[in-house]
C-alpha cells in the first residue's frame, strides 16, 4: 500500500477504479515498478490541480524524477488522451448528451487595430468595445 491520501487533487477509490485499467500493463522484463500506480497518479495530479514545477512535489509522494518519468512515458504512448477522452464521454453520457462532442467554442483576445489598418478589414468587438 502507498500512501495515505490526504490531498484535494488525491483520486477516489471510484476514480481509481475507472483510471487503473486504461494505464500500460507492468512490464514483465526489466526492474520491477518500486512505486504504487496510484501514488504517481494522485502525483501528476497535485502538479496539474496546483500548477507547480515537478521539482516540488510533496516528499510522500515519489521522486519527481520518478513521477515525471511515467507521465511522459504515458502521455506519448495516449495514455493521458485515453483517460481524458473517456472520462469526458463518461460524462456526457451521465447527462444524456453524445459522447462525442459536435461543436467546440475558441475564445479570442481582441486587439486593438491600429491606424494603418484599412475599415473594412477591421472587426468590431462591441463586449469589449474595441476596433480590432
Amino acid at each position: 500500500m502507498g500512501r495515505s491520501r490526504r490531498y484535494p487533487s488525491d483520486m477516489s477509490d471510484e476514480e481509481w477504479a475507472y483510471v487503473a485499467p486504461l494505464l500500460p500493463p507492468v512490464p514483465k522484463d526489466g526492474r520491477p515498478e518500486s512505486h504504487d500506480r496510484r501514488d504517481i497518479v494522485d502525483a501528476i495530479l497535485y502538479v496539474a490541480h496546483n500548477g507547480i514545477v515537478w521539482r516540488a512535489l510533496p516528499a510522500d509522494f515519489p521522486p519527481w524524477k520518478t513521477v515525471y518519468g511515467f507521465f511522459d512515458r504515458w502521455k506519448r504512448k495516449g495514455v493521458v488522451i485515453r483517460v481524458h477522452d473517456g472520462l469526458r464521454d463518461q460524462l456526457r453520457q451521465a447527462e444524456g448528451r453524445r459522447p462525442r462532442p459536435t461543436a467546440g467554442v475558441i475564445d479570442s483576445q481582441s486587439v486593438k487595430g491600429a491606424q494603418t489598418v484599412t475599415h473594412p478589414s477591421r472587426g468590431y468587438d462591441a463586449g469589449k468595445k474595441v476596433n480590432g
